[in-house]
């Protein structure tokens, strides 16, 4: 059956709505960076481009890398962007553009999310790389579908009775990455932890300008978190909306951290541009292998 022009929009062109984007655009493997000009850090290590396109915060370029066919791709702020990016993306690879109709073969994309993050444990320093191993949904936006199957209810169920999460909120999802990238991404300098996933920058993140907060105490008790050896070891607003939705439609997820700042010290990067240019060329090189 035909999906409607109402629940799939395309472009005059035929391409995707929002990322401008048609099937020969893309590449089976993604980088996805939060920051548009980030994109172009990016490429310029390529050895060739043959496709760019931007829309909004929504930048693509297509290339080569020491032969390997990669895609960048800025996805902007916040789980309500990565539902845009990542059900469009899906679109384009499972879904019959000119017939509107699901393909009968559908096929996994690898995406690989490049940022900079803030670590919440001392034992994490500025200028490491972390892998996210798992997500802790904080945000909601999953909810809007049928994640019954993806969360670890072990763990989610643990962490809202150590924060005595409030019922008014959406309940927390905990969703791990692909363990087939991980294996491929991992080394010897990687710290693994748990990724929080917020909904935002300021009060959802324990951050106080004019507004007093729901949960004073929030931030200390995801400090202080630890499911068998399982710690939230850094917060941001990404990473959960990346793995959840990637589990729930097929497709292999990861999640890596330059670690710029330290909460848990007080501690920041002298040269951040540094760490993320390191963390970039070693992604990079890790998927070549």
């Amino acid at each position: 059956m035909a999906i409607k022009q109402s629940e799939l929009i395309l472009n005059e062109d035929g391409s995707i709505y929002h990322l401008n984007l048609k099937p020969e655009n893309i590449a089976k493997d993604i980088l996805f960076v939060g920051d548009q000009d980030r994109v172009d850090k990016i490429t310029q290590l390529f050895d060739s481009i043959e496709f760019t396109t931007q829309k909004r915060e929504f930048k693509t370029t297509t290339g080569r890398y020491k032969g390997k066919r990669i895609s960048v791709i800025s996805t902007g702020i916040g789980p309500d962007n990565i539902d845009i990016v990542l059900n469009e993306l899906d679109a384009i690879v499972n879904i019959n553009l000119k017939t509107r109709e699901l393909k009968e073969t559908l096929t996994s994309l690898n995406i690989v999310r490049i940022g900079t993050s803030g670590s919440l444990q001392k034992d994490i320093p500025v200028d490491s790389f972390l892998m996210s191993t798992h997500a802790l949904d904080l945000n909601g936006m999953l909810h809007a579908y049928q994640t019954a199957a993806i969360s670890n209810s072990e763990i989610a169920t643990a962490f809202a009775k150590h924060t005595n999460w409030s019922a008014q909120k959406s309940a927390p999802l905990v969703i791990e990455n692909s363990q087939m990238l991980e294996d491929k991404l991992s080394s010897n300098i990687i710290y693994k932890g748990m990724t929080a996933t917020a909904g935002g920058f300021y009060g959802p993140q324990g951050r106080i300008l004019r507004l007093p907060l729901q949960d004073l105490d929030l931030n200390r008790k995801i400090d202080c978190f630890d499911y068998n050896g399982v710690r939230i070891t850094n917060l941001e607003m990404e990473t959960s909306a990346i793995y959840g939705l990637s589990k729930l439609l097929g497709h292999n997820a990861c999640s890596m951290n330059a670690i710029i700042a330290n909460r848990a010290n007080g501690t920041f990067s002298k040269n951040y541009n540094k760490v993320v240019e390191d963390l970039i060329l070693y992604t990079l090189n890790k998927l070549m292998e």
